[in-house]
């Protein structure tokens, strides 16, 4: 059940009106590392969730994430009120109007279309899509991702902050920014208080492979580091040591029935090319048309 609370969690203080701002903004309302996919990637993991604390957890933040979702909505909503008003009562000229409203980013499709209202897209107009969220039912799958999406929501945030010199909204951001570091805190308790956590899932890794770092690009900027080198790792730098690491012959093979085995080979027969034919195309007929026309 939920109830809502017209206070919003943070209080919203915009200078002015910049509807091209705006746009911007809605980044983190309808983009794939924006609040309402953070709110339903969590929801839809509490739902399906049954251990009763991170069931809790999960619920907790995705709630908070819908009322991150209301604060940055409300600041779209402030940022386009000077446009959505002169556009809806034609108090300015064309002209001036025109100007307003196409002086960057997507702020005239913001106006025209949704009113002035915050709209369910990224900065560049694309609809927010179920596709941003991708749970996959495995605590300690999700939990790692979850991670890395409260990472890049608050690299985005902090870009945001970046573009706008109003302290209201630097203030603002500055606490939906922090609140991605405290929730990436409790993902990683959550996930580090499973006792096998890793690797994901139930099933190990082939023991001849886990700790096998094969050195797949070489030349200059070779490096070497803990995740490449020392007791932990076995280095395969030799090009053959890298094919058919199994100890087959690293060719693909199928078993078909006998009727279709024959009907490979004919369709085989069929398309084989000759490698003695030498015949003229079109491209080289054009080419001498063309240089024909040169020399005329």
């Amino acid at each position: 059940m939920f109830m809502h609370n017209k206070r919003l969690q943070y209080t919203v203080r915009v200078s002015e009106p910049n509807p091209v701002l705006a746009s911007l903004l809605l980044e983190q309302f309808g983009g794939p590392d924006g609040e309402l996919a953070a709110a339903m990637r969590y929801f839809t993991q509490g739902l399906g969730e049954d251990d009763p604390g991170r069931k809790d957890m999960l619920l907790d933040i995705a709630t908070e994430e819908l009322s991150h979702l209301e604060v940055i909505g409300s600041i779209v909503a402030m940022l386009n009120k000077g446009a959505k008003g002169q556009l809806a009562e034609a108090a300015m000229s064309e002209a001036e109007l025109y100007i307003s409203l196409t002086q960057g980013g997507d702020s005239h499709t913001q106006a025209i279309l949704y009113g002035g209202g915050p709209a369910l897209t990224n900065s560049s107009g694309v609809p927010w899509t179920a596709a941003y969220v991708d749970s996959r039912g495995e605590p300690t799958c999700d939990l790692r991702s979850n991670i890395a999406a409260e990472s890049r929501a608050k690299i985005v945030y902090e870009r945001l902050i970046n573009i706008t010199d109003d302290p209201g909204i630097k203030d603002a951001l500055g606490f939906l920014m922090t609140r991605e570091i405290a929730h990436q805190k409790s993902f990683e308790k959550a996930l580090y208080a499973i006792d096998d956590h890793f690797p994901p899932g139930k099933l190990p890794g082939k023991p001849e492979f886990t700790d096998v770092y094969y050195d797949m690009s070489q030349g200059d900027g070779d490096a070497q580091g803990s995740w490449n080198s020392g007791e932990n790792w076995q280095v395969v730098s030799d090009r053959d040591a890298q094919a058919a690491v199994d100890g087959g012959d690293g060719l693909a093979t199928v078993e078909v029935a006998a009727e279709d085995a024959q009907i490979l080979e004919a369709m085989a027969a069929r398309t084989q090319s000759d490698p003695t034919a030498d015949p003229t195309t079109g491209a080289e007929l054009g080419a001498l048309s063309a240089a024909s026309q040169d020399q005329a």
